[in-house]
Parts: structure tokens; C-alpha cells; sequence
């Protein structure tokens, strides 16, 4: 009883479990991949912006997936992202749909707009 009342309030406790444990495989990842996957999963947080958590967890699964590939086959870090590092960012987090923090403010934009023009009229 006392675990479902704590997701109302803080989300799904077994998808923070997921998140932890995809976050482990990377930081246990060796150099340079470690430092590679930090800086593209910092980005991917900024960038990406979801908030739904089953897309979130999806995605740094796969991610976490991507890097321990590439450590486990010595794939050089640049073959994988290629020349554009921010290109292959955001083709990556563009990959995973889901509602974005951006899109509840696109939404208030149009609103206030709409309502800004019907008080014009």
C-alpha cells in the first residue's frame, strides 16, 4: 500500500531501478567510453527533455547498450558518433517519441497567443 502511494508521488519505482542500473553500466565502462558516455547522457538529459519515464529508461538502456558494444568490440568512440557528436545526439534522442518538457510550452505559447487574438477581436 505504502509503495504504490510513494510512485503517486515520485513515478514508478521500478523504472528508477532500471535508470540505476543502465547508469551503472555506464560509469562502469572503460576509458574513453566512460568519459564519452558521460558527456553524450549529460547532453541527452538537457537535449532530449522527456518526461515520460518508460521513454527515458528506454532510451539510456539502449544507450548503455550502444557503449558496452563498442568497449566490449574496441569500436573507435568516432566511428560511432562520427564527425558531428551534436548531430548524432540529437538523431539519437529524436529516435525515442514520447512528450517532451518542451512540447507542455509549445502548447502555452499557442495558448496565449489564441487568447491574445481573441482579445484583439
Amino acid at each position: 500500500m505504502a509503495a504504490k502511494w510513494i510512485e503517486l508521488v515520485t513515478g514508478s519505482l521500478e523504472q528508477k531501478k532500471q535508470y540505476k542500473q543502465a547508469k551503472a553500466r555506464l560509469d562502469s565502462l572503460p576509458e574513453p567510453y566512460l568519459t564519452v558516455a558521460n558527456a553524450f547522457n549529460r547532453y541527452l538529459m538537457y537535449y532530449g527533455g522527456v518526461t515520460e519515464g518508460d521513454t527515458m529508461v528506454q532510451m539510456l538502456t539502449d544507450f548503455a547498450d550502444l557503449w558496452d558494444r563498442a568497449a566490449i568490440d574496441g569500436t573507435p568512440v568516432t566511428e560511432i558518433v562520427g564527425d558531428d557528436p551534436v548531430e548524432f545526439a540529437e538523431a539519437f534522442a529524436q529516435a525515442y517519441g514520447g512528450k517532451r518538457w518542451i512540447d507542455k510550452e509549445r502548447d502555452r505559447l499557442i495558448k496565449a497567443i489564441d487568447k491574445a487574438k481573441e482579445a484583439e477581436s
